[in-house]
């Protein structure tokens, strides 16, 4: 008996029969070589030719063609005035966090579902991250929860906020938006002002997607996105800044040059600031990929389309889809397990992951990790919640096609 067979017995003698969810998502992703990995980067002849360009030219570094044009695409498409390209996205979130005026000591809001990185960027800034639940509606910040936590531990002092709780000054808020789900910018930018919170947002998963027809990075004051391998767009690493603040764009340029004054030969500086910029190689690949970026968004579409009908009439699972009022790139899409039977995640994880099938759970809630256990946080039922019924499935662009192709099979 081979391991897959054995592993099928298994299944099939449980309590609950995994085979449906295996053969649903078979249907989805048709005859695809396994193993289907969860989102891979695809490359073709133009990719290869602008970083050959770069090559060719020795315009390896910061300083190139293609760094200017990388954000200058990034910036029409998201509807910003600027993008500033950075090294990876969480140094793009550190250094706006920064420029936004956070202090070592303050304290940052965000969801306790997310990448690490979040609240790295928020430990680097010398920051404290405070975590705070999410919504079903979004799968990101909930404003009302956020709103009610605030009115029970925010009081004001020396003209801003304060945790009464911890005695630290709350200066920002940082709303994700998961999977590329938006989050409801209007209601938490209602809830931001109230209590004088900044608002950077993390759109990182989120290039290509709308809310209320507003692209997602463009609703705070600064927003950063990531172009991480596993991302809808990719330079292989690096990150962006986003802003509409002129001022602001030109000191994020120059803090993330090592802030070094214009001059033909001098090395002067006149701040401590750091070597974030993004090189011009990874830049190349950026401009390349984004001239698919409009044919990769409707693919993924597409899949989540697939994913949705497959998953219309399960019985005890279904395929989260996007918010109303949102049109979501569905950077990663989400099977969520109903209450009663979150307890088979982990097994039907490894069901897939047997099926050649690279499922994985969400994040480990931010408040579960050691180094942020004793971080302040708010009541977190719903972030708990999801972390125990949500499972990642395959989102590459490119598994839209295998899907037709099963589709015409049948």
């Amino acid at each position: 008996m081979t391991a897959l067979s054995a592993q099928a017995s298994d299944i099939n003698s449980a309590a609950v029969d995994l085979q449906p969810v295996l053969a649903a998502v078979d249907a989805v992703l048709g005859a695809q070589p396994r193993p289907v990995e969860l989102h891979e980067p695809r490359f073709g002849a133009r990719e290869r030719e602008l970083v050959l360009d770069c090559i060719d030219t020795n315009w390896v570094s910061s300083a190139g063609q293609y760094v200017t044009r990388f954000e200058q695409m990034v910036a029409k498409v998201a509807g910003a005035r600027h993008a500033v390209a950075i090294v990876n996205g969480t140094a793009a979130l550190h250094a706006a966090l920064l420029l936004e005026g956070v202090k070592p000591n303050d304290e940052v809001l965000l969801p306790a579902i997310t990448f690490v990185a979040t609240a790295n960027a928020v430990s680097h800034a010398g920051a404290v991250p405070h975590f705070v639940d999410s919504t079903w509606d979004t799968l990101g910040i909930d404003p009302v929860a956020l709103d009610k936590h605030l009115e029970a531990i925010a009081v004001q002092r020396d003209g801003g906020w304060v945790n009464r709780q911890t005695g630290r000054r709350l200066r920002a808020v940082v709303p994700v938006h998961i999977f590329g789900h938006p989050v409801d910018m209007a209601a938490l930018g209602a809830v931001a002002a109230k209590y004088g919170l900044v608002v950077v947002e993390d759109a990182t998963e989120s290039l290509g997607s709308t809310w209320n027809g507003q692209g997602c990075g463009t609703f705070g004051h600064s927003a950063v996105l990531s172009f991480n391998g596993n991302k809808i767009v990719t330079t292989g690493g690096g990150g962006m800044i986003l802003t509409d603040d002129d001022d602001h764009a030109r000191h994020a340029r120059h803090f993330t040059s090592t802030a070094k004054k214009s001059h033909a030969w001098a090395f002067e500086h006149d701040e401590v600031a750091y070597n974030y910029r993004l090189p011009n190689i990874n830049a190349a690949l950026g401009c390349a990929q984004m001239e698919r970026l409009e044919g990769m968004v409707a693919a993924k579409r597409e899949l989540a389309e697939r994913y949705l009908q497959a998953f219309s009439a399960f019985p005890w699972a279904k395929i989260y889809r996007e918010p109303k009022g949102a049109q979501s790139n569905y950077w990663l899409n989400t099977l969520v397990l109903d209450r009663d039977y979150a307890a088979e995640r982990d097994r039907l994880l490894a069901a897939l992951h047997g099926h050649g099938i690279r499922a994985r759970p969400l994040w480990t809630p931010m408040h579960m990790l050691p180094m942020y256990r004793d971080c302040p946080r708010a009541p977190l039922a719903v972030a708990e919640d999801m972390s125990a019924r949500c499972i990642n499935l395959p989102s590459s662009p490119f598994l839209a096609e295998a899907g037709r192709t099963n589709a015409n099979q049948r």
